[in-house]
């Protein structure tokens, strides 16, 4: 990757959606995620409804607060982390990098409801997507509370997240727009007029010969963020993170 500065963030800015978001193909490469994907605790995933997910280093407590214990294991720090760092991303958190990741895994026709990430994060989320391609549906969040019947013309975008690639929200995206997954086993009609990011793909003629289709396959995505309120008490108790 090129020398990092505010230049190379605004190529890979996707255009027609709400400031500051940035997409970038292939942020690592194909055996780096193997790497990743193959350091992945077997037995440390919580089960929901509908995905299965592990919070690094730790689930926050009842008062969105982060303990710090330890700190990212290396696997998740190199190249990743390392990488965010390079590019600033996070030059202006509270912490100065990254503090947390959260581990979400899909299966196909598995996704997850429209929400926001909210105060309890520096607005930066950065999210580096493993395994197969999805679409993200980002949603205005103004109009969410009409209750007079009527549609309430909220603009939308659908961003297509492929393997290895990494989607950087912030600004105005982060604090008035929320994301989903849908519950499909199979994106349809993607091209050109409907993916927000087509211009940055990696892979668009994959896409096209497939007939402007992606069928799921299982993705795991690794979220960073900057948890805000981080309790000092684990590192005392636990001593020095470990990789």
């Amino acid at each position: 990757m090129a020398e990092p500065t505010d230049e190379v963030l605004l190529q890979h800015a996707i255009g027609n959606t709400p400031p500051s978001m940035y997409y970038f193909p292939n942020f690592i490469t194909v055996e780096e995620e193997e790497r990743i994907l193959n350091k992945i605790p077997a037995n440390k995933w919580i089960s929901l409804s509908r995905r299965r997910l592990q919070a690094v280093p730790a689930r926050l407590t009842a008062s969105n607060t982060l303990v710090a214990s330890t700190g990212l294991p290396d696997w998740l720090v190199k190249p990743v982390a390392e990488r965010l760092d390079g590019l600033g991303v996070f030059k202006d958190a509270p912490h100065g990098t990254v503090n947390h990741c959260l581990i979400n895994e899909y299966l196909p026709g598995q996704g997850i409801t429209p929400h926001e990430d909210g105060a309890t994060y520096h607005p930066v989320v950065a999210t580096v997507s493993l395994g197969g391609s999805i679409v993200l549906d980002v949603t205005e969040k103004a109009a969410l509370h009409r209750t007079d019947g009527a549609s309430d013309g909220r603009k939308a975008w659908r961003i297509l997240q492929e393997p290895c690639s990494l989607l950087v929200t912030t600004g105005s995206a982060y604090r008035d727009t929320l994301h989903g997954i849908a519950d499909v086993e199979e994106d349809s009609v993607l091209n050109e007029n409907t993916v927000a990011n087509w211009s940055l793909l990696g892979d668009k003629e994959k896409l096209v010969a497939n007939g402007e289709r992606n069928e799921r396959t299982m993705r795991v995505s690794l979220t960073y963020r900057d948890v805000l309120k981080v309790s000092n008490i684990g590192s005392k108790i636990f001593g020095k993170p470990k990789s």
